[in-house]
């Protein structure tokens, strides 16, 4: 006897994995964390621009498209501090050049003086508001880029 499946059944199951994905698969935890550093409840932003667009991404939604969740997750330890924000939007995330702008102004990317960077893949944002070379912010960038490209 033969088994066939359709064509649509294997669609589904191969790109259901994309599509199921959510912020708390994205977000780090707690075994995940660089030893050394501590959570902390609020916002802790480099520079004010990226916890800005956080508290009023309903603001830009006309620019950047409607948020249908939001969460953020801030660190600490002696030589580190920031936060990571992660943005679910109903339909694909349409505010590259904006945010660009926002987080970065002419120079069109991370400076010193404004460090932030981001990952937009579909319905996804992610902004990381750490220096340079702060090792929470690459280990989630590494966990985010694996999820997100599979």
């Amino acid at each position: 006897m033969k088994i066939t499946i359709p064509l649509s059944a294997l669609f589904l199951l191969f790109t259901a994995n994309v599509f199921s994905q959510t912020l708390a698969d994205l977000k780090l935890k707690t075994r995940e964390v660089p030893k050394g550093y501590t959570p902390n409840d609020g916002q802790i932003c480099v520079t004010p621009q990226a916890c800005n667009f956080y508290t009023d991404i309903e603001t830009y939604s006309n620019i950047v498209g409607t948020v249908k969740s939001k969460q953020i997750q801030s660190f600490k330890n002696r030589a580190d501090s920031g936060s990571i924000m992660y943005f679910e939007f109903d339909h694909v995330f349409k505010g590259d050049r904006f945010l660009q702008g926002l987080l970065w102004g002419k120079d069109g990317q991370p400076t010193d003086e404004h460090p932030e960077e981001y990952l937009a893949k579909g319905k996804f944002l992610i902004i990381w508001s750490f220096h340079p070379d702060s090792p929470i912010k690459e280990k989630s960038e590494a966990k985010i880029e694996a999820i997100l490209n599979k």
